[in-house]
């Protein structure tokens, strides 16, 4: 059977590290309802109000990142396409980014042209978040809408509490984890506190005391983003058998003026310093490929922040990435993958 094909889907990158191709990149992500969820004529204003000085600093960040064959995250997930290409069975292996290219529009349309009519849609997202999964899956029902295209979705759902995500997660991690460290961080992007609080299904769980994501329904934690990791946090920690204590839980990337989701890595940073931690390895299990976040904010300036604050060696643990144990489980989960009503 090769009428069934896999679309794994990555955020994206600029085309290059010039300040124009950053803009334009900039502008596509931020102008996303789901990811600034305010009125557009408020959102334009305010992403223009961005992009006036955003574009260049972001610009000489991606540069101190870019390999030769291009964008990070791009040619990780170009890697993981090729592994998967050898897993999976049913029909060609593509890949999409949600904000540049290649774009969703110009993948699906193609498929469609081959005659594929059913497509195993792949948001590369361990956790659950409109501003991750939503926006992709909302996207691809546009274009086939919009265009017409006789295609049927099974939709890959978040898979933080998967057995086999975990374990690969944990296996890419053991060399790391054999070694002589301080202290193990998990740092999972940040969300404004809002995007979660629209979400709550009781219209009152989320942040009502300390321990809310830990007591999460199960209709809670279906979508809220922050219980989820630290589910992955506590999941984790029990497969490599880490104590308790030498571990702990931060969110990064923060943008606005709006509350995100605590506690912050950058401020985090500063306290394991502070406590005497002086061998520090950072994981960052919100991402499944590295990129910017990881590579530019923790590797280069996480690590600098760390060191300033009296600490000594700041070692951050790479992604899953093309991990063949990771391409093998990412199958087994596109396999059973439900068909999206």
């Amino acid at each position: 059977m090769t009428d069934h094909a896999l679309l794994l889907v990555n955020l994206g990158s600029p085309k290059s590290t010039s300040v124009a191709d950053v803009r334009s990149y900039l502008n596509q992500f931020l102008m996303d309802p789901y990811v600034i969820d305010l009125p557009w004529p408020v959102r334009r204003l305010l992403v223009s109000l961005i992009l006036i000085k955003r574009p260049e600093q972001s610009a000489h960040a991606y540069a101190s990142i870019w390999w030769d064959e291009g964008s990070p995250l791009v040619v990780l997930s170009r890697r993981l396409q090729q592994q998967m290409t050898a897993q999976w069975t049913h029909g060609p292996v593509e890949l999409a980014m949600r904000y540049g290219e290649p774009s969703l529009e110009t993948t699906l349309t193609r498929l469609a042209a081959q005659g594929i009519q059913n497509v195993t849609l792949a948001p590369l997202y361990p956790q659950f978040a409109d501003s991750t999964v939503t926006t992709v899956v909302e996207e691809a029902k546009r274009v086939v809408r919009d265009k017409k295209l006789n295609i049927q979705f099974s939709i890959l759902q978040p898979f933080y509490d998967q057995p086999e995500y975990l374990d690969a997660l944990v296996t890419s991690t053991q060399a790391h984890l054999t070694q002589d460290y301080d202290h193990l961080l998990l740092s999972f992007h940040g969300l404004p506190e809002r995007h979660l609080k629209k979400l709550d299904p009781t219209g009152g769980h989320c942040f009502k005391d300390a321990d809310c994501c830990r007591n999460a329904s199960p209709e809670v934690l279906a979508t809220c983003y922050r219980a989820q990791c630290f589910s992955v946090a506590r999941d984790f920690a029990e497969r490599a058998g880490l104590p308790d204590g030498k571990w702990s839980v931060a969110f990064q990337s923060r943008l606005g003026r709006a509350k995100w989701i605590e506690p912050y890595t950058e401020t985090r940073l500063e306290a394991l310093a502070q406590q005497g931690v002086k061998k520090l390895l950072v994981m960052c299990p919100a991402f499944v490929a590295d990129c910017i976040e990881t590579l530019e904010e923790i590797g280069d300036r996480g690590r600098e922040q760390f060191r300033a604050a009296g600490g000594e060696e700041l070692v951050l643990v790479p992604c899953l990435n093309d991990d063949p144990q990771w391409a093998a489980a990412l199958n087994t989960l596109c396999e059973r993958a439900p068909v999206a009503l």
